[in-house]
């Protein structure tokens, strides 16, 4: 019988075959809610997400390929000699997106910090400066919820939490410049040739280990200046709906319906902003005073802000 790893991700129960050190072990109190498998998976041909519904491939040529059922199981099918960091890097990327959707569950692309006890999000496309974004809270002793992916999950009375995610950011070469870090310092997210991302982990006491209520959401885009407005309507939920991780999988999955009475459920419960913002690190102090106090219901002077 193979040897299994026991870790909680997203809310989830997670046992895996496949040791995962970019998460925090988590002794099982009970069945676990997804188990990841080594197994041989047939070759289609075909790179991408394929099948429907509660039975998905995904290949990644040259990496592995990956079959997703139910929303709780992963099987993983590496190709010879691929570094294990590149196969991780996809199974909790894509392969647990594609998980999340079957399981209903609302993925957007964004992070999430901890703001006075509740989580305040920011969601963008990629290269919209989110993890930069959080390694610049991270830095100022916010903890950090997630980043990149963070998982909404609805209390039974309605309120909308956002569920702790893997505790790393994943940092471009002049963003660990701009933050006081050196590219020797840490591992590469994916071993290529090319300049890539590396892996910053985080240390427990600076991750959220708890689903936390969110207060807000904020919609990261560039600017001229600070800018800070609310979204409402079918606006607001336009944005949650395209900024959903692996939004491209919902059609596959067959879960639009689904995700979109998410997204309005979602801005029922709570306020989404458009932050306008100079592309610049040195801007940040004014524009996440800004933030932070829309977020918490008060001004929030910016050497305030740097805690």
């Amino acid at each position: 019988m193979a040897r299994t790893f026991d870790y909680r991700l997203f809310g989830l129960q997670i046992r895996s075959e496949l040791p995962l050190p970019e998460l925090f072990s988590a002794k099982a109190a009970g069945p676990p809610d997804v188990v990841i498998r080594r197994s041989a998976l047939p070759e289609d041909g075909k790179p991408g997400l394929s099948g429907g519904g509660d039975s998905l491939s995904l290949t990644v040529p040259d990496v592995a390929r990956y079959r997703i059922e139910h929303g709780r199981q992963i099987l993983v099918d590496p190709q010879p000699g691929v570094p294990d960091r590149n196969v991780r890097l996809f199974l909790l990327g894509s392969a647990f997106g594609g998980l999340l959707h079957q399981r209903g569950m609302l993925p957007l692309h964004a992070n999430a910090v901890e703001i006075e006890g509740k989580a305040v999000a920011f969601m963008g496309e990629s290269g919209a400066g989110k993890s930069t974004l959080a390694a610049w809270f991270h830095d100022r002793g916010f903890r950090v919820i997630a980043d990149d992916v963070c998982v909404v999950q609805f209390a039974a009375d309605g309120r909308a939490l956002a569920m702790p995610g893997i505790p790393r950011l994943r940092l471009w070469e002049d963003a660990l410049s701009a933050t006081g870090r050196t590219a020797e310092a840490f591992e590469r997210s994916y071993f290529t040739d090319q300049e890539e991302k590396y892996d910053v982990p985080i240390p427990p006491e600076s991750i959220a280990t708890d689903p936390l209520e969110i207060a807000a959401i904020f919609r990261i885009e560039r600017g001229s200046s600070t800018r800070i407005e609310p979204l409402a309507g079918v606006a607001a939920a336009d944005a949650v709906y395209a900024h959903t991780y692996r939004g491209s999988f919902v059609q596959t999955v067959g879960g639009a319906e689904r995700l979109w009475q998410s997204a309005v459920k979602l801005v029922r419960a709570i306020p989404i902003y458009r932050l306008e913002r100079l592309w610049d690190l040195h801007a940040m102090n004014e524009d996440f005073a800004a933030a932070i106090g829309t977020a918490v219901g008060k001004v929030v002077p910016p050497e305030e802000s740097l805690r």
